[in-house]
């Protein structure tokens, strides 16, 4: 048995005087519910009611998901190339409380599909980005360390879970239907290229023109940017050059009665919902509504004005209008034909002025010799009542 030694106390040593002590009086202190063992009862208390069973049946239920997970990747299923994306220092700093301000796609590495990316591909990237960021893979070195089953595994450090919470919400926003298009209808990267369409002031004031390469390399992208937007599928595209008159009619006539399911919900402000006050609320509601209807006239105006553009300078409108004035001649042509079908050679303008003079002399001939009949009648009708007086006169004599 091990003895304990003590060193001996010096002669000089002396009692220390306890006649001046007092016990200091009660006082009172906030004691605040924080820290891991406040964590594990707040957790065992609302997600188990107690029951430590309970609690460590969900531990390994969550360790043979995220083994299935790794199981997955390993074997190459998700290997659509999605979710691979550089993730920069801005993006993995995103603070979850912003969430309505968050690139969603950029969060699951989607940037370069976007609204293409469909519910497959959304999957697997959130698959990938939850095996990378998961905290239990990412548990911090400086957080307190126990033993206890409670807190296995758990990041105690919440500014590392931060990133996990933005694709947790990513995810539930993309694979949901109606809030996945509220989302796209402002995506940001949508609302930046918008900022660069071009407007009408550019081509009135310079009187700027474009040709034909220039024209359709502008004006094509817009709108397959904008037929997303579309209720009617599919959406007739601007075609090219060489597009024909029942393409470029039917393309101006569908974007001119354009249908679009393009909402602004997402816009919205917020309603305080620790408020009681039912005022605020139908005010909320109520300035949010006028908003969205407001927004919404200014898109529909927005793209009308792009498509009048557009129809202003389309190098086959004038194409088609030549065409159909040389149908009108043509048909024009075609009635002034002899009755027996046989069609005429169209004639020269030489010869054309030379009939309309010759036409001329003869109705002018015409004329005098009608004036010349004239006169002699008239002539004839004065010598018969002379005639008819002198015989009158030589009866009374």
């Amino acid at each position: 048995m091990a003895s304990i030694q003590t060193n001996v106390l010096p002669k000089s040593y002396t009692i220390p005087s306890l006649t001046q002590a007092s016990i200091a009086g009660p006082s009172t202190r906030r004691l605040l519910p924080v820290g891991p063992a406040y964590i594990s009862h707040l957790r065992l208390t609302i997600h188990h009611d107690h029951d430590f069973d309970a609690h460590d049946a969900h531990l390994e239920k969550q360790r043979q998901k995220l083994e299935e997970l790794q199981n997955s990747a390993a074997n190459g299923d998700d290997d659509l190339g999605v979710g691979d994306e550089p993730e920069s220092e801005e993006l993995l700093a995103l603070d979850p409380k912003e969430w309505k301000k968050h690139d969603y796609y950029a969060v699951l590495g989607l940037s370069h599909l976007r609204y293409k990316a469909n519910a497959e591909q959304i999957k697997i990237a959130h698959r990938k980005k939850v095996l990378k960021h998961h905290p239990d893979k990412k548990v911090s070195s400086t957080a307190p360390q126990s033993t206890s089953s409670l807190l296995t595994g758990v990041n105690l450090n919440t500014n590392d879970d931060a990133f996990f919470k933005c694709i947790a919400k990513a995810h539930e926003v993309l694979t949901h239907p109606e809030k996945r298009s509220q989302y796209d209808s402002v995506d940001h990267e949508l609302m930046d290229s918008q900022e660069d369409d071009p407007i009408p002031s550019t081509f009135s004031k310079t009187k700027k023109s474009l040709s034909d390469e220039e024209f359709f390399k502008t004006f094509t992208h817009i709108f397959e940017r904008e037929s997303r937007f579309s209720k009617k599928q599919p959406v007739p595209m601007l075609g090219d050059i060489d597009a024909s008159k029942e393409h470029v009619e039917g393309f101006y006539d569908f974007w001119y009665n354009f249908d679009s399911w393009r909402s602004f919900e997402w816009l919205d402000k917020e309603i305080n919902e620790g408020s009681d006050n039912r005022d605020d609320k139908r005010y909320t509601e109520k300035k949010n509504k006028s908003e969205r209807a407001r927004r919404k006239k200014e898109d529909i105006a927005r793209l009308r004005q792009l498509v009048d553009l557009t129809l202003s300078l389309d190098p086959r409108i004038k194409r088609i209008k030549q065409q159909e004035k040389k149908t009108r001649e043509a048909k024009k042509a075609a009635k002034s034909a002899p009755a027996s079908g046989t069609v005429t050679p169209q004639k020269s303008k030489a010869q054309e002025e030379e009939e309309k003079k010759k036409k001329e002399e003869e109705e002018k001939a015409a004329k005098a010799d009608a004036k010349k009949a004239k006169a002699a009648a008239a002539n004839a009708a004065k010598k018969a009542r002379r005639a008819a007086r002198v015989a009158e006169e030589g009866d009374v004599a």
